[in-house]
């Protein structure tokens, strides 16, 4: 089964909103085997929509609609699939009713134009409000147009309740699955053509599939197999995953769900280690990804967040002379910093990371400068610098915790 996801709505394209809707919808129908093939979004505009609503019934065996089901001027998705489908919008009195009701259940006088949200085109079967904006469900040619409304909670609710089991059944018995396989400290390029002879490979095979997701110092390898059973499908995974962890080797940080943070955490579980984090480009950036795996407490310390240069100095004991010579984002102050975080946290590792997010140079070094620094148990201290990509506050500080923990990673691993 073929299916397009459109969402309404010209917040949208002005980015005055993100469609979240789209993501969910396709995670779960990929779950029961429906192929999406397309995302499309469209403001608030009849003629608009009737096209891309049109479009997408002429190539689709199914359109999900998400938005413009609400009560006033620019809720046109109603009208736009009426025409589509070539009828008339009818009153239900049923929801009228039902608007009359709920309204006064709260409590509050209904406005006169709720009333348009029990205009429903003329042979709809309706799918019932979980707040004032009912769904609706009809045929238009080959396909079925299903309308549910763009408030996240209320599609979500909605979707799962009537839309998700009727393409179940449609569908028949089918699941897609996918698996994923997480890299650090290799660029997306890298990764590519390694797995070139096995992407050749499945392309010839149709299925699985594989591909490349890259984000801020991390690449993703995502294998997707379709199969009868969720069973089935991970068996044709599995393999397959064996397999990229091997070509990736010291590359893989984690498979699944599981990054670099829960690398670490076996790391230091395995090694019987404490860490001490001193961090100031990133602000906490990388002591917040590490307490996001359970169980933190058992192997973190603590968090030095050394933002200013003199602070550096009063919370981690770094020499102000050293930082007057070296300046405050350089391999010898990340080296210090590390000492300073496993010193005064009590712990046996001390993870430093000092950069420059912007938008100005400091000290002499440009934006995305980054030095990282590991003090060990043995008394030893390793460093890194680094460039990173200059594009904004945001992306320094993330790719920056994302090359602090990754050189954490590789450094325990010497150790193992």
């Amino acid at each position: 089964m073929r299916a397009e996801v459109v969402a309404v709505g010209s917040e949208l394209l002005l980015g005055d909103a993100v469609d979240t809707n789209s993501a969910r919808i396709s995670a779960r129908l990929a779950e029961i085997g429906v192929d999406v093939h397309r995302h499309t979004t469209v403001g608030d505009n009849v003629e608009r929509m009737a096209d891309v609503i049109g479009g997408a019934c002429a190539r689709a065996d199914a359109v999900i609609v998400t938005g413009g089901l609400g009560p006033t001027a620019d809720d046109l998705t109603r009208v736009a699939v009426a025409q589509v489908a070539g009828v008339e919008l009818e009153r239900r009195h049923d929801l009228a009713e039902y608007l009359h009701e709920y309204f006064a259940s709260a409590g509050r006088e209904m406005p006169e134009s709720n009333l348009v949200q029990a205009d429903l085109p003329r042979g709809a079967q309706v799918l019932h409000p979980v707040g004032t904006a009912a769904g609706f469900t009809v045929a238009v040619g080959a396909s079925t147009v299903w309308c549910v409304p763009g408030v996240p909670r209320e599609m979500e609710a909605m979707f799962e309740r009537d839309v998700l089991p009727a393409l179940r059944t449609a569908a028949g018995t089918a699941t897609t699955v996918s698996r994923m396989v997480r890299t650090a400290g290799m660029a997306e390029s890298a990764v590519g053509e390694v797995c070139a002879p096995l992407v050749e490979r499945l392309a010839a095979a149709g299925n699985p599939t594989l591909a490349f997701l890259a984000s801020r110092g991390e690449t993703r390898v995502r294998l997707t197999a379709k199969a009868a059973t969720r069973q089935e499908a991970l068996a044709l995974l599995e393999p397959l995953v064996a397999e990229v962890v091997g070509l990736l080797g010291v590359n893989v940080a984690g498979v699944d769900d599981e990054g670099v943070e829960w690398a670490i955490a076996r790391q230091l579980t395995d090694l019987g280690l404490l860490l001490g984090v001193a961090e100031s480009v990133t602000g906490g950036g990388v002591s917040a990804r590490l307490v996001s795996v359970p169980g933190a407490s058992s192997w973190l310390r603590g968090s030095l967040v050394t933002y200013s240069t003199d602070v550096k100095s009063s919370l981690a004991g770094v020499d102000p002379a050293l930082l007057d010579e070296a300046g405050p984002v350089s391999e010898e102050t990340a080296a210090a910093l590390a000492r300073g975080a496993r010193e005064r946290l009590g712990a046996d590792v001390g993870l430093a990371v000092v950069g420059v997010a912007g938008p100005t140079t400091q000290s002499r070094r440009p934006v995305g400068f980054t030095c990282v620094g590991a003090a060990l148990p043995d008394g030893s201290v390793t460093t890194a610098a680094r460039r990173l990509p200059a594009r904004g506050r945001t992306d320094v500080q993330e790719f920056a915790a994302s090359m602090a923990l990754d050189f954490l990673r590789r450094v325990l691993g010497r150790l193992g």
